[in-house]
């Protein structure tokens, strides 16, 4: 009995295990739907801090205590990121219906790629232009004696 004690659950997580295993995949129609929607998702994550680039680009051109170089080489850095998200969007176009389930498949995960390069992009430059933000708002200003 003792050892039923202890065999019994072992079998059990595997029956589940193998049943979980044997239950039914997702087809590739299926496939490509939840990949279209990991791509667009993607793209709503970024097109909701479109309006982050806009703001620093702004403060960067105002912004006392950061030079002239600095704060052009971040805006160019941002409105890349920008023109990056503009070129994606312009290249994206879902597949037809009557595209197989796998060449779709193969579509999306080149776009998940494409739009994964736009968010590094993106994040890359809105940390360094709030990094030369903050660098400037926090170094000594010049006291007008």
């Amino acid at each position: 009995m003792k050892i039923l004690r202890f065999v019994f659950p072992g079998l059990t997580a595997l029956t589940l295990i193998s049943l979980a295993a044997c239950g039914p995949r997702p087809t590739p129609a299926q496939q490509a739907e939840q990949a279209e929607k990991a791509v667009l998702a993607s793209h709503d994550t970024l097109m909701a801090r479109m309006d982050e680039l806009y703001d620093l680009r702004q403060k960067l051109q105002g912004a006392p205590g950061v030079d002239t170089v600095t704060a052009g080489r971040h805006r160019r850095a941002l409105l890349t990121a920008d023109a990056a998200m503009m070129d994606w969007m312009h290249h994206y176009q879902r597949p037809a219906d009557s595209i197989a389930g796998p060449r779709k498949l193969a579509y999306f995960a080149v776009q998940q790629l494409k739009i994964d390069s736009v968010a590094r992009l993106m994040t890359r430059s809105l940390d360094s232009a709030r990094l030369v933000l903050q660098q400037a708002a926090a170094s000594p200003k010049p006291s007008a004696q």
